[in-house]
């Protein structure tokens, strides 16, 4: 999540530009210099979609935890090969 975090900041400071405003448009407004609001939109979607996949793995180790007792691989193995010489 730094790594992720770091490219987040990193789109973020490209799309932003020195003097510009926030791209809203207004009637008879004069010609403005305005930040490209793309960056900004794919970075928002970029951290829904790693927040929805750190949400599915959390849930996934919680299922596995209810199923062995347990989440370490090792003793998830151990009690699947007892299971199997019974």
């Amino acid at each position: 999540n730094i790594f992720q975090t770091s490219v987040f900041i990193l789109f973020i400071s490209i799309g932003k530009v020195h003097g510009a405003s926030a791209p809203i448009l207004l009637k008879n407004a004069p010609e403005a210099v305005y930040s490209n609001p793309l960056p900004h939109v794919l970075i928002l979607t970029a951290i829904v979609v790693g927040v929805a996949t750190t949400a599915v793995g959390l849930a996934l180790v919680v299922r596995i935890r209810e199923a062995y007792g347990t989440i370490e691989e090792q003793r998830i193995h151990q009690s699947e090969q007892e299971e199997e010489t019974l």
